[in-house]
């Protein structure tokens, strides 16, 4: 078993670069089944859910190559693509799910594992299966699977999402793409990644107006052809790398990042106390003082980002005052301040409510990731607490967070990857 050990007093200081974001580049590379032919997506970060969702593109039929070092995946998409997405890949990441409205659209099938992926609260798929039917689809669900058929092309149709589901938008965004007539998603989640599977698929001859806003109106196309696409900054990586600047009064630039995209999270933290710069190509952050507590209220986007909730929880357990945080999004994210609370933190959670008072100091202990983010979000408090944290759970973390320990390292973190044996 992997641990991370993190021994915390260092200052963070000096640059990193940000890769794709792994809530788009997932996405995208379900979309290339759309169109037959090879497909190229480039500025794909190197962590473990983009191997899954390669080996279960190979086993739909698709020839995969990834070149990690130049952080480019090739995608070759048969005529026809299998449909049957199963368990043993489906249950280790939940952004599978996202093949789902491709195959119906292109094969008029799919049978997709109900999906595993973070313990953070439920996340049901009932405004995907409402957006399929409206388009023509037949759904049901049977031993475990979400089986989908169409038996003649999809129609077009007007979703009302009663939350702005990103999963959902995504769904049914990919299917009516090739669906006949003009579709139209209201409530639509607008995340910059929704924006990016956006433009890749008018790369691919979609014809979809409305990006950005909360109403997309698509108008299906016959056929889509293969496209090369850049993956868009990951906003979740750039934002932990200003929090940890923040929490550690450091000093850290961040290349390759969108400040616009954490508009909201950045101006927390210059309330906290930070400076913060924003840069052609990124932002600076530098905090030369014991932070202040901020309350945060995660809502969809543009709201404040429900994956950098336990980060800035983290920062707020050592902050001067007190902090309210509401997590609007997932009910069970509050999981990670159990773990919190071994390193000291003065945390008391209410329904979808924390208090988060600040402590001067927090002390070293074994704590457990429970999904991504709350993984990050220890990895930081370690950063500042006296003595050594152990991070286990490091598979969490591997799934969100390319070559986080080099990285920190760089920028002066007293951290290592061990195994639970050496510690």
């Amino acid at each position: 078993m992997e641990v991370l050990r993190v021994t915390g007093g260092q200052r963070l200081t000096g640059e990193v670069s940000v890769p794709g974001a792994k809530n788009s580049v997932l996405k995208l590379m379900a979309a290339t089944l759309l169109a037959p032919g090879v497909s190229t997506i480039t500025n794909v970060p190197g962590i473990l859910d983009v191997e899954i969702m390669a080996e279960l593109l190979r086993r739909l039929g698709c020839g995969v190559e990834h070149r990690s070092d130049e952080a480019t995946l090739r995608i070759d998409v048969p005529e026809r693509p299998d449909h049957r997405a199963d368990y043993d890949l489906v249950r280790r990441m939940r952004a599978s799910i996202c093949v789902l409205g491709p195959l119906v659209a292109r094969v008029g099938a799919a049978d997709v594992a109900l999906p595993g992926g973070d313990n953070i609260g439920s996340r049901g798929l009932d405004m995907h299966v409402d957006g399929l039917r409206r388009m023509g689809a037949e759904v049901t669900s049977e031993h475990g699977y979400l089986l989908a058929s169409a038996r003649n092309r999809l129609t077009s149709a007007e979703t009302w999402l009663d939350f702005p589901s990103v999963g959902a938008t995504e769904t049914i965004l990919m299917a009516a793409v090739l669906a006949d007539g003009t579709s139209v998603i209201d409530n639509a989640a607008r995340e910059p990644e929704i924006v990016d599977i956006c433009r890749m698929l008018q790369g691919m001859g979609a014809q979809i107006d409305g990006v950005g806003t909360s109403t997309l109106r698509i108008e299906g196309v016959d056929e889509l052809h293969p496209v090369e696409h850049a993956t868009v900054p990951d906003r979740i990586v750039a934002g932990t790398w200003a929090v940890a600047a923040a929490i550690t009064g450091g000093d850290v630039t961040v290349h390759g990042a969108q400040a616009d995209h954490l508009s909201i999270a950045l101006e927390k933290l210059a309330t906290a106390g930070a400076s913060v710069e924003s840069l052609p190509d990124g932002f600076r952050v530098r905090m030369d003082r014991r932070p202040a507590a901020v309350d945060i209220v995660t809502l969809p986007y543009p709201g404040f980002p429900t994956d950098l909730q336990p980060q800035f929880i983290a920062l707020n357990s050592v902050a001067e005052g007190a902090a309210l945080v509401t997590e609007n999004l997932f009910e069970a994210r509050f999981r990670f301040v159990q773990e919190l609370a071994r390193l000291g933190a003065d945390v008391r959670t209410d329904g979808h409510h924390a208090l988060v008072r600040g402590r001067s100091m927090l002390s070293g202990a074994p704590v457990e990731a429970t999904d991504i983010r709350a993984g990050a979000g220890l990895v930081l408090a370690g950063l500042i607490a006296e003595g050594t944290t152990t991070v286990y759970g490091v598979g969490h973390i591997d799934r969100g967070y390319a070559g986080l320990v080099p990285a920190l390292q760089s920028l002066g973190a007293d951290i290592e990857r061990g195994t639970a044996t050496d510690v």
